[in-house]
């Protein structure tokens, strides 16, 4: 039997619970949009969750992208020690530092508001990011979660909560039929995997998919002396774009031709006749690294 006490309902007081969200809404004229791919989380149970799966510490310099009306945000201000939000709407951006100082007044100066399009953020201010957790749009979540891990290295962890299939994108191995551009690229950066589903029921509105939660934790970048990162993703991109084909046809534009390709790929110790879908990111990196001694 469980031995688990239920939450105590006064300790989510500075949280915002269904109620709250759409009082704020309403007080604001804000209705989520599908634009920009905006769902509410309104049970202050699921924020803590995602703090919680997050692994976030007191010491903590958190960065949350596309913080709404400030669920998550209130949550990771309980635990970390700063927390910096990048909002791209005007009316939440000017709202947000209100309902931090109105439920969390003693917490207020631990938090930065960056009003911008974060696709567009390479630095913040204050101190130093450690974490990176958002509740993301599905439409923008993997070139947001990219920009950022490139953009901001002292990023260690990352949690993140998307559309299911997102989620499983990112997270798929090779051989996987999911796996995939999102799937290697995150992987340049990090270890990455599913770290849990989340129902429909906590969003206002109730979103048509699932959700789930992907925990990424930076790793050294794969060994490579002479390809760049930039190099490598072009060599993902031309394989992918093709997925069907095998890797010599696949590459034969970006290498030059089909032979030129079939020469790197030996040369990485990699078959012809072999599909993106079953190559590591190491793989890839061999790839790219290959073409340049053979150019």
């Amino acid at each position: 039997m469980s031995t688990t006490e239920p939450p105590d309902p006064d300790a989510f007081s500075a949280l915002l619970g269904p109620a709250d969200i759409r009082e704020l809404a309403a007080a604001l004229g804000v209705r989520p949009t599908k634009q920009r791919g905006q769902n509410f989380v309104i049970d202050a149970n699921t924020v803590r969750r995602i703090v919680r799966t997050a692994g976030v510490r007191p010491d903590d310099v958190v960065v949350e992208v596309g913080p709404g009306l400030g669920s998550l945000t209130l949550a990771l201000l309980e635990a970390a020690e700063h927390v910096t939000a990048v909002e791209i709407d005007d009316i939440l951006a000017a709202a947000l530092p209100r309902t931090v100082e109105a439920r969390m007044p003693a917490r207020a100066d631990h938090f930065s508001l960056v009003h911008a399009d974060a696709m567009q953020v390479r630095e913040l201010p204050g101190p130093t990011p450690t974490a990176l957790v958002a509740n993301l749009p599905y439409n923008v979540a993997v070139p947001v979660l990219l920009h950022m891990l490139e953009h901001f290295p002292t990023i260690e962890r990352t949690l993140i909560m998307v559309q299911a299939e997102v989620a499983d994108r990112l997270a798929a191995a090779p051989g996987n039929k999911v796996y995939g551009v999102p799937s290697v690229k995150a992987n340049w950066y990090a270890e990455v995997k599913r770290a849990g589903a989340i129902g429909r029921n906590v969003f206002w509105p109730a979103p048509n998919v699932d959700s789930g939660l992907v925990s990424l934790v930076r790793r050294p970048k794969p060994l490579t002396t002479t390809a760049s990162r930039t190099e490598v993703f072009a060599v993902v991109d031309a394989a992918f774009a093709q997925r069907r084909k095998t890797l010599r046809a696949a590459l034969a534009g970006w290498a030059g031709s089909a032979p030129a390709a079939e020469t790197a790929l030996v040369a990485a110790g990699i078959s012809p006749q072999a599909r993106g879908e079953s190559l590591t990111v190491e793989e890839f990196a061999r790839i790219a690294e290959s073409k340049g001694e053979h150019a």
